[in-house]
């Protein structure tokens, strides 16, 4: 109801994405909290509440991510043994006692290694982290010096500590942020594949 009286707010969003993550409808929780977030950096990207809706939006892509992952390697699990038998069978048409060489069977599992790689936690890379929380960006924005950082945390600094930038000390404004749209998709690409990432530290 909130949400037909205003389609814009970004609570009505919050609320209805975490309802329904109560009601384990993962889907349209998270869609849900995505636009809440969208609403919310737009309005207010330092505000409390944008750091809230993110953390809980992460929880969700991580329970949605170890579902699919756990699908993908029940999945990948059955094609390797479903392949390792073709290739018994292949090679004992003439020879019914024979096995599959080990060579092949170690490229199989070589193959099936790489395909599950995607799947294993690793390191995120220093490029898509934020140079003061060291946690993969949410927002990023581009300073004049060409820094990127986090924008509710770099805006914090600039509030808090002083209106200069954290790295170089130099003069910096909050309108002289440049969202860094490149950085964001990069990120946007990672987590795509890497769901993992979205465990908070």
């Amino acid at each position: 109801m909130a949400i037909r009286l205003d389609s814009h707010s970004v609570k009505a969003h919050y609320m209805l994405g975490l309802a329904l993550l109560n009601r384990d409808e993962l889907t349209e929780g998270i869609k849900e909290l995505e636009k809440s977030l969208e609403l919310g950096r737009g309005a207010h990207p330092a505000s409390y509440m944008v750091e809230e809706i993110w953390q809980e939006l992460s929880k969700a892509k991580y329970i949605e991510w170890e579902s699919l992952s756990r699908e993908r390697v029940c999945q990948l699990h059955m094609l390797k043994e479903a392949c390792k038998q073709a290739l018994r069978n292949y090679n004992s048409l003439d020879n019914p006692a024979a096995y599959a060489p080990e060579e092949q069977l170690n490229e199989l599992e070589e193959v099936f290694q790489k395909a599950a790689k995607s799947d294993i936690p690793a390191e995120v890379p220093d490029h898509l982290c934020c140079k003061i929380t060291l946690d993969i960006f949410r927002d990023p924005v581009i300073t004049p010096s060409g820094i990127t950082y986090e924008r509710a945390v770099l805006l914090d600094h600039l509030h808090r500590v002083g209106k200069f930038d954290p790295v170089t000390r130099e003069a910096l404004e909050p309108h002289q942020l440049i969202p860094n749209l490149a950085i964001k998709e990069a990120v946007h690409a990672f987590l795509s594949e890497h769901g993992w990432a979205y465990r908070m530290r």
